[in-house]
């Protein structure tokens, strides 16, 4: 496997450097995909999570749907991390159970709840959620149109280097993770408080919305003092640093105001770099907050009276050149210029998220986030050959 992930990297960096400009790689800006997507086919269910319920069984609703796709992904991680070394499954095996009730809550006993209401062992869920820690890649997007409306707008895209599948030319585990895209409404009181799309078993949030309030996406950062050094302090015993996708969560349950919001997600210490992208619901409420571990390194804000009507941000520091092998920021920005700030609506801001490279073979799902109506729609994506592997 490890000789043939080898080949679709140099294929796929050939590729890149003699069709840059061309289809299938930087394909032609897309239209009408929005209003001709299948949505029998495309849309995930939607659950409630109610947040005045015993942590435990909070979660048992998502698990009875999606227990089973749940322990296939975790199944397929393994089998991976069992390729690299044997050795690594018995660490996994030997300390994370231990490492789950130093967790903060209530995740240590969500975590937990889940291992029980599906038969998985409680070090199996514990690495289901660390995965997310350490690497994904992205593409966000806000977008204010001439009306002072904004929007909010992602891919998600995970799965790179975790098993190419050379017989029908996907990533092993961005398929197993598509059966288990969910939406998630988190009820407090009796009323939904936010909204998520969710990966179902995973209890932080890379996706979420509160209502009239703000809505935020999280993507990875790359940087040499990444996640992998971030989790390793955690597991020896320094836990300053926030787990990336747990602090959103709670900035959405706590924060009253988009300002609210972008303090807290810039202030605290984070287990790994990582950008995340905020909007509100006022005209020039957006921003793309590129963290360090230990500090905030660069807010970016809309300023729309300098013609910055948008934001965009894959996984690469907006002050720096995406590298050429990896370059989503060029199409986006090419197809939002093209659609003009006065169509910037879901419509348009979905065709420019189905614009290759935008999409591609490690999408799973599109994200579309309007704040002031609070309204949340999430599509599963596919990417149809040609495409590019990331």
């Amino acid at each position: 496997m490890h000789s043939n992930l080898c080949l679709v990297i140099v294929w796929s960096v050939l590729a890149l450097t003699l069709c840059q400009d061309v289809p299938p790689f930087t394909e032609d800006c897309q239209h009408g995909m929005y209003k001709n997507h299948d949505r029998s086919l495309g849309v995930p269910p939607t659950f409630k999570v109610n947040l005045d319920k015993d942590p435990m069984t909070r979660w048992n609703d998502v698990m009875k749907h999606k227990g089973n796709e749940m322990k296939a992904m975790i199944g397929q991680v393994k089998n991976l991390l069992n390729n690299i070394s044997p050795k690594l499954i018995e660490t996994v095996e030997k300390y994370l159970p231990n490492i789950i009730n130093k967790l903060p809550s209530p995740y240590d006993v969500e975590i937990k709840g889940i291992a029980m209401a599906t038969g998985a062992p409680d070090a199996d869920v514990l690495l289901f959620n660390i995965f997310y820690e350490i690497f994904t890649v992205c593409t966000s997007i806000v977008a204010q149109d001439t009306n002072g409306t904004l929007y909010h707008a992602r891919n998600l895209d995970f799965g790179l280097f975790m098993g190419w599948d050379v017989k029908n030319h996907t990533w092993l585990i961005t398929e197993y993770l598509r059966p288990l895209v969910v939406n998630v409404e988190f009820v407090k009181g009796g009323k939904v408080l936010y909204k998520a799309v969710n990966f179902a078993g995973y209890v932080g949030v890379l996706t979420g919305i509160k209502p009239g309030v703000f809505s935020f996406t999280l993507n990875e950062r790359f940087n040499l003092d990444g996640g992998f050094v971030g989790m390793l302090e955690w597991i020896l015993g320094d836990r300053e640093g926030h787990w990336t996708s747990f602090l959103p969560r709670t900035v959405l349950e706590s924060a009253a105001s988009y300002d609210d919001a972008v303090s807290m997600l810039t202030k605290d210490e984070l287990l790994a770099p990582v950008y995340y992208i905020v909007s509100g619901s006022k005209p020039g409420e957006g921003a793309v907050i590129t963290r360090d571990r230990k500090e905030t390194a660069n807010v970016l804000k809309l300023n729309v009276t300098a013609g910055d009507w948008y934001v965009v941000e894959t996984n690469y520091d907006n002050w720096s050149n995406p590298p050429f092998f990896d370059n989503r920021r060029k199409p986006a920005k090419k197809c939002l210029d093209e659609t003009g700030q006065k169509r910037s609506q879901f419509p348009s801001i979905y065709d420019v998220l189905s614009t290759k490279p935008v999409l591609n073979k490690l999408t799973t799902y599109t994200a579309l986030m309007r704040v002031d109506t609070g309204a949340l729609e999430t599509y599963i994506r596919y990417c149809s050959d040609p495409c590019y592997p990331w």
